[in-house]
């Protein structure tokens, strides 16, 4: 794919008015919509997910106006999240109750049919205890050591959106970034994708930084370790206890047992996620407006401008790793040279991508709405919060020199990570 604009235009087929098209991006017309999103329409979501689409738009259009009125939002432990945590302990507390039961019936059995029943709780209650992420051993990770001067923005930005630093840095190939937990310590981990950051100006780096720290400020129920295993050992449950298909006369039977068991897991599950609902929303947000304090408005606004057009720049890599698979193996030399004109050349296209092409992706996001991403706010209305609210000034800058310094820190990462996706193929 070119990174160089080859614009034309041609009168709209629908209203007759003069359109600009770049055979590069989809073909529509601002005046009349024609062409806005031609992609064939979404699946019918599931009842869950129909649920939690339902709660993000309704919360996400209360909590914008709460946002422009001035009114500061809820404490961030008012009383859904209380009780999302007391329900999050329970679920858990039924896996204590299975692990313990298990072990009396298996030392109570004596190797009688108590025993096989103890072995298979405690296997049930091995297979729901809450795990511990583990850092990655095929992404390149930082730590303070490797890259002091990163780091040291990383604490100049927390402090400013008032909570702490972490603890590593992954690096990664998505065009995206995140922020997670590691280890049963819960130590902070800042997942940075290396195609997003390549692109991004120094002003939109930080506001990048202070978005996702924001979210460790903002004490973001869903993504705390205690409610998000409960949700996954509840999805387990749920789909552990799914009908089997084509049923023999036996298995019939086991259906007709697991319809009550899965109602009331399917019940829990819909209670907890609507507890969190408000809370996710409320927390992209203050996490916005957390950014915007450390970049600017402007610079927190432009970022998420980026962010809608990451699917063309999927589309860009994958290009480019097709064509370096074409050109078969190369030395070592070579492949390390190659692997930085990649991001020269995702810059490039980057910065080609033209006005409209921005505009159309927010107009698809607008009549979307929540029907591709349900745990946050839709762009156009995280853009309105930021643009008609109250407008700030950069609390940090990001100077020639400190970028220097820190993209010498992250050189050898982003050559790893342009080499991967060369050689395996862009997956993010």
């Amino acid at each position: 794919m070119s990174a160089v604009a080859e614009e034309t235009t041609r009168p709209c087929p629908q209203c007759g008015t003069r359109i600009r098209v770049d055979r590069r991006f989809i073909a529509w017309c601002a005046a009349c919509d024609w062409n806005l999103d031609p992609q064939p329409p979404q699946p019918e979501p599931k009842r869950f997910a129909r649920a939690e689409q339902a709660l993000a738009r309704r919360h996400g259009e209360q909590l914008l106006a709460e946002m422009l009125s001035g009114a500061e939002p809820r404490p961030r432990r008012d009383a859904p999240a209380v009780l999302a945590v007391a329900l999050a302990l329970a679920v858990h507390g039924v896996t204590v109750v299975l692990a313990v039961v298990g072990v009396w019936c298996a030392v109570a059995g004596r190797g009688g049919p108590g025993t096989f029943l103890g072995l298979l709780l405690l296997a049930v209650a091995a297979v729901l205890v809450p795990r511990f992420p583990k850092l990655p051993d095929d992404r390149p990770v930082l730590f303070r050591a490797d890259a002091p001067e990163l780091f040291a923005l990383v604490d100049e930005i927390a402090g400013v959106v008032g909570t702490r630093g972490v603890h590593a840095v992954v690096v990664d190939e998505r065009v995206n970034a995140a922020v997670t937990t590691y280890g049963v310590r819960g130590r902070r981990l800042l997942v940075l994708g290396m195609p997003l950051w390549e692109i991004l100006t120094p002003e939109e780096r930080i506001a990048l930084l202070g978005h996702e720290l924001g979210h460790y400020a903002n004490g973001d129920t869903r993504h705390g370790l205690v409610v998000r295993t409960a949700v996954r050992s509840l999805s387990l449950w749920h789909h552990t206890l799914r009908p089997l298909p084509d049923p023999s006369p036996a298995e019939m039977v086991v259906n007709v047992l697991y319809v009550l068991p899965r109602l009331l897991v399917r019940g829990v599950l819909a209670l907890l996620l609507r507890l969190t609902a408000r809370a996710g929303v409320r927390a992209e947000y203050l996490a916005d407006r957390l950014a915007a304090r450390v970049a600017s408005t402007q610079a927190a606004a432009a970022l998420m401008d980026r962010l809608l057009i990451a699917d063309s720049l999927g589309v860009f890599l994958r290009s480019e790793s097709g064509k370096a698979a074409l050109g078969g193996s190369r030395s070592t030399r070579e492949a390390a040279a190659r692997a930085d004109e990649l991001w020269g050349a995702l810059t490039a296209y980057t910065a080609s991508v033209p006005e409209y092409e921005y505009e159309r992706q927010r107009r698809v996001g607008a009549r979307r709405g929540h029907r591709v991403d349900a745990t946050h706010p839709p762009t156009h209305l995280r853009r309105t919060c930021l643009l008609d609210g109250p407008h700030v000034e950069a609390a940090v800058v990001l100077d020639a020199d400190r970028k220097h310094r820190i993209d010498q820190e992250v050189a050898a990462a982003r050559t790893e990570v342009a080499r991967r996706i060369l050689r395996d193929g862009f997956t993010g």
